[in-house]
């Protein structure tokens, strides 16, 4: 897919709603070869997907090996909208906690208090984390007005003819 193509996409209302979500779901292969798919804290800094993740994670042999990778970032609601990402994950292991992680906590609904004490947590926790960074190189955006999952497409296109 061409990069204008994903940055046009990844503008739309709908895409910039989706992309400040703090949740989205990672799906991989596992070392086993069978799928995975897990929920992830991300955080999007206007180009990569950035989550983080302990130095120690099961996923993180799977990525080294085979780093492709989807996302799935959706809403709950009716009609759902949804934006899938595919790319490629890079690996980044950092000293410390990666400012993304404390960020992608920001639209949970803490009190001051909570937050001073999960982040003293968080740092007490790691010492260091790997930042999984992925740049999309494919995205769609299903939001159910505009646009529609591609079968759904096909067969309204045939009905029609």
């Amino acid at each position: 897919m061409e990069q204008s193509r994903i940055d046009e996409i990844l503008s739309r209302p709908y895409s910039k709603e989706l992309l400040a979500r703090d949740l989205a779901r990672l799906a991989f292969v596992a070392l086993d070869g069978t799928p995975r798919s897990i929920p992830i804290g991300i955080y999007w800094n206007g180009t990569e997907i950035v989550m983080c993740t302990a130095k120690n994670a099961r996923k993180l042999p799977a990525l080294r090996r085979n780093p492709a990778v989807a996302l799935t970032i959706d809403t709950e609601s009716h009609p759902p909208k949804v934006l899938l990402i595919r790319g490629e994950a890079e690996l980044d292991e950092v000293d410390g906690i990666p400012e993304e992680y404390m960020r992608w906590n920001g639209t949970y609904e803490m009190t001051p208090e909570q937050r001073a004490e999960w982040e003293k947590g968080v740092r007490a926790l790691y010492d260091g984390m790997v930042r999984v960074v992925v740049k999309p190189t494919w995205v769609k955006l299903i939001d159910f007005e505009t646009t529609l999952p591609t079968a759904i497409e096909e067969l309204m296109a045939r009905q029609e003819a």
